[in-house]
């Protein structure tokens, strides 16, 4: 469990936390094998017996004053007694887990109604038949990559949809398909239940034994329409209709169909969703001509009005989805508008991922799909933040589905080691931390979660044969106590910033804006907010002189050069404004890519975000040397450095690229056992997504995708027009501004 805070020491009362200018929060990756240092956690079994406070609930820690009888909540400070078995514990402190460390993985007993549940892990494949031969034949090569990396007591279930919903069943000789007709109206539903059309056990295969009759059906999956599909869906000829998409009714019915045995049949059930388009037929069916000219003529803005979702409906059927214990995955490859505005809370609030692929030619969806089911993941998580009393968490940020009875609890259907959530801090009122540390804050992160082991091999003694064991569930407690500095004034706080962490923070805040109020608040709101720390550094400083009240500088220090840690910054917002996060309509932002990277950028942790938005370049002086480990993106650097060979890393991308002037003898694409390619290996064997590997050399091939990401010399708000261009004009402007803000 990784938890980066912003500042490592916080700010003593909430007039240091305005006057800072920095937002105060942090992020948890629960599911991380290893906290931030690379300290694994205590393991330990009798997670049920651990101590809890009676006031806050917070666990017994290692920071918690222990007597002979009783112990203070680190917490609250309330004082409580100690059980008789918890006093026998207590006096051999080296046996237990907690007492020896502030992040501990305990098991919890296994609940009875849990001993019956048979702990398959059970898949089942929505494949979208309203689409075309090429979507299929990717989509089938995604599901064979699927069944390589299932393990072998999985379930598997294949379904198809498109003006009706084909359950298979593939346990027989030959695949026989079973299609109910979707109703085409807007309130429909399936006029039969469809445990009745297949038994579900009928319909979940073993990939033990079936994996080829899976395959096999696979192989029959045939486009319902081969004509080209007008947007109206499904108003064809004289009234007769012509294939639709009916999405969310087969969902719907789905997650019913699976959501009767969860608990008995299945412990964790994923769907794996292959979109083609966007839903145009019966319920869920969602209108795409919103994404047009109509906003021009009506003066709306584009960005505010295809930012937020258009029905309620899916947002109500991810609500299902975690009631049924299934985790929705959305797999698009379309680059016609789809809205996943509105489908994206079908995967975020279950835990799941939205993936976007505007093509079939270079997709890496199988890659994606086998590398997200060959890493391990938790399911049926809890995930609760407690906070010593001074102060409170404000804002929870990431994909989960917030508890609706308790405050500070969310649930996650699924998660995976890579999965990162964010909190920010506020005072609670007329609080504030004790001086010179004498009550240091503290907070504690509780993640309660279930895995399943693979059954061990048992051999029998003696007779040699071995035994198949049957999977088995564990449920453990995960909780890392944490306790933090305070900082005795602003140059201890700006001493302790965590770039990376400040910048996760932004970026969640600025796609909260966007949502709400539409692109150009969320621009304004981190233009500002740059301004604004800027003109509180120049205070902290002291950089800003007074004369009769009124400030009279020459200089204001925009780069903040007497604190390093804050010298990213700037340059991270720069980025920040030119990501097509949060570009505007107008330069060609697609709303559907938009949206995936919303999602995409508020699961990373913070050094993936980081290279997301600001990308690391690197140079070589050849394959097999390091030149210098770090560049800005800008011309001006490539020029500077003289080096031949350049290694970009912007998370989804990786491009290596070999200058006009690099020596003609130089090896390209660099050779398989270099030092540069197994930077690049490594690079892709860490990433949760599979990045896009190219090869450009310079003077010969088309490099605008490399030359895309040298943002610095790129105009900020993307017009192009300015004379003066980029980052240098950027910091004149933010210069412009802190003058104004400090009049």
């Amino acid at each position: 469990m990784a938890v980066r805070a912003t500042v490592s020491r916080f700010p003593i009362d909430a007039g240091a936390h305005e006057n800072s200018g920095i937002p105060w929060g942090l992020t948890v990756t629960p599911f991380a094998t290893k906290d931030e240092n690379g300290q694994a956690p205590a393991y330990g079994s009798g997670g049920q017996l651990l101590p809890r406070c009676e006031n806050c609930w917070a666990y017994f820690n290692t920071y918690c004053e222990l007597d002979q009888w009783s112990w203070n909540c680190a917490l609250c400070g309330n004082p409580q007694g100690l059980s008789s078995e918890a006093i026998a514990r207590y006096s051999q402190p080296q046996s237990c887990p907690e007492m020896m460390s502030s992040f501990v993985d305990l098991e919890l007993p296994v609940e009875e109604s849990d001993e019956a549940m048979q702990p398959r892990p059970v898949y089942v494949a929505a494949v979208d038949l309203s689409s075309s031969d090429e979507f299929l034949e990717l989509t089938k090569s995604a599901l064979l990559a699927a069944l390589e990396a299932l393990g072998p007591g999985s379930l598997f279930g294949l379904a198809t949809f498109s003006h009706k919903l084909g359950l298979y069943d593939v346990q027989g000789p030959i695949p026989v398909v079973k299609n109910v007709f979707i109703p085409p109206e807007t309130e429909g539903s399936l006029p039969i239940e469809l445990e009745d059309v297949m038994p579900l056990l009928q319909f979940l295969a073993p990939v033990k034994t079936c994996k080829d009759r899976i395959a096999s059906a696979l192989e029959t999956l045939r486009p319902t329409t081969s004509w080209e599909r007008t947007t109206a869906a499904g108003q064809g000829v004289d009234g007769v209709l012509m294939g639709g998409r009916g999405f969310g009714v087969a969902i719907e019915a789905l997650l019913n169909y699976l959501g009767s045995e969860y608990g008995s049949t299945f412990a964790l059930g994923r769907v794996f969703a292959f979109l083609s388009g966007p839903p145009d037929y019966g319920a869920g069916q969602l209108d795409t001509r919103r994404y047009g000219e109509q906003y021009a003529s009506r003066g709306e803005d584009a960005d505010r009005a295809l930012l937020p979702e258009q029905t309620p409906f899916y947002k109500d059927l991810a609500a299902v989805a975690v009631q049924a214990g299934v985790c929705v995955d959305i797999f698009a490859v379309t680059n016609e508008y789809t809205d996943l505005a509105s489908l994206k809370f079908l995967s975020v609030e279950s835990g799941g991922s939205l993936y976007l692929y505007s093509n079939t030619d270079d997709s890496t969806l199988p890659q994606d799909m086998y590398r997200m089911l060959s890493r391990p993941y938790a399911f049926g998580c809890v995930l609760r933040l407690r906070t010593s009393s001074e102060f409170k968490t404000g804002h929870s940020y990431g994909h989960f589905f917030p508890d609706p009875q308790y405050e500070n609890v969310q649930h996650i259907i699924c998660c995976d080691s890579y999965a990162t959530y964010a909190y920010d801090f506020e005072f609670e009122a007329t609080k504030e931390f004790a001086k010179h540390g004498s009550e240091p804050p503290i907070i504690q992160i509780a993640f309660q979660y279930t895995v399943v082991l693979p059954p061990e091999e048992l051999t029998e003694s003696g007779s040699g044969s071995s035994v198949r064991g049957k999977y088995s569930l564990k449920r453990r407690l995960r909780i890392r106590t944490v306790q933090c500095g305070v900082a005795q004034n602003m140059n201890e706080l700006y001493d302790s910033v965590d770039p990376e962490v400040v910048l996760s923070l932004l970026v969640h805040k600025v796609i909260l804006a966007s949502l709400e109020q539409g692109v150009r608040e969320g621009r304004l709101l981190l233009h500002d907010w740059l301004v604004i720390l800027t003109a509180q550094y120049n205070e902290a400083y002291k950089l800003v002189h007074y004369k009769n009240g009124s400030s009279v500088t020459t200089q204001i220090d925009v780069a903040f050069s007497q604190c390093p840690e804050l010298q990213p910054l700037p340059r991270l917002v720069f980025a920040l404004l030119r990501n097509p996060l949060l570009l505007f309509h107008e330069e060609g932002v697609h709303p559907d890519y938009r949206i995936y990277l919303q999602c995409l950028f508020s699961a990373l942790e913070p050094s993936s975000l980081h290279r997301a938005v600001y990308p690391v370049l690197t140079s070589y002086s050849t394959p097999d040397k390091l030149a210098y480990p770090r560049h800005s993106l800008s011309r001006a650097a490539l020029i500077t450095s003289g080096s031949p060979i350049f290694f970009l890393d912007a998370f989804t991308a990786l491009i290596v690229f070999y200058s006009s002037t690099a020596d003609p003898t130089l090896p390209f694409p660099p050779p398989h056992d270099c030092l540069l390619r197994t930077v690049i290996n490594k690079l892709k064997q860490e990433r949760c997504i599979t990045p896009k590997l190219i090869f450009i050399k310079g003077g010969q091939d088309d490099a605008t995708a490399f030359e895309n990401y040298l943002i610095e010399e790129q105009d900020v708000d993307g017009s192009g027009t300015t004379s003066i261009m980029g980052f240098v004009s950027f910091l004149e402007d933010i210069t412009q501004s802190v003058l104004e803000y400090i009049k």
